[in-house]
């Protein structure tokens, strides 16, 4: 499939799904890949997380890192990792910020969230949050391309969405490239589809190649 095609969305979307066998080396290359790429980033990742550190315990004295439970591969859930960006318990204010996220239910994104911090909000911008998930990469519970992990459980997911368990999901996607966190579940589902059908090792390639202007540009990330 040409790479060129435009994204398809819920009006063309047909069922049931035009499959292409992905062959079992491609699994074992993208795996390697993620292990090298990964190690190979250590060394730096670590210098970088151990500043961000330092100004998130300045600014807002508690836990550096925040785990959250995903939704990953098969509908198995684990604890993903990620910089915190936001004050102390925020995900106990969650529920009576509802009504006025920006993403419908049971996506949840404010326009002004006040939970995030200075520093946080500089995090998100830049994507530097998302590091810690080098470590679920190494521990063979994400992939550096795939779908984006959600918060809520497979059990929210309508049957035809449970497509995107079929993978591990990834530090970055095709949604991230497209229109990154300010497209909703349903169309991010159709992205996820599409990565899912059309998936193989130049594939990810250049989906890593695009998410660099992507995040440089901060486009739907804060």
């Amino acid at each position: 499939m040409d790479p060129t095609l435009p994204v398809q969305t819920k009006s063309t979307r047909k069922y049931p799904r035009d499959v292409r066998l992905v062959q079992p080396a491609y699994g074992f290359a993208k795996r390697g890949t993620d292990l090298a790429v990964c190690l190979l980033l250590l060394p730096v990742v670590a210098v970088v997380l151990s500043g961000c550190a330092v100004l998130i315990w300045l600014e807002d004295r508690g836990p550096v890192f925040f785990v959250q439970w995903r939704t990953g591969k098969a509908g198995r859930r684990f604890p993903m990792l990620k910089l915190r960006t936001m004050v102390r318990k925020a995900e106990q204010h969650k529920e009576q910020h509802r009504d006025h996220s920006r993403l419908s239910w049971p996506d949840f994104k404010l326009e002004k969230d006040p939970r995030v911090t200075r520093v946080g909000w500089c995090l998100r911008r830049s994507s530097l949050d998302e590091l810690p998930q080098i470590f679920n990469v190494l521990r063979g519970e994400m992939s550096l391309v795939g779908p984006r992990p959600t918060s809520f459980a497979a059990s929210t997911y309508s049957l035809p969405q449970t497509e995107r368990l079929e993978v591990r999901p990834g530090v970055t996607g095709l949604w991230q490239v497209q229109g990154r966190s300010d497209i909703d579940f349903d169309d991010r589902v159709l992205l996820d589809v599409q990565y899912i059908e059309r998936r193989g090792y130049w594939y990810d390639l250049e989906i890593m190649l695009r998410t660099i202007p992507s995040i440089l540009s901060g486009r739907g990330a804060a």
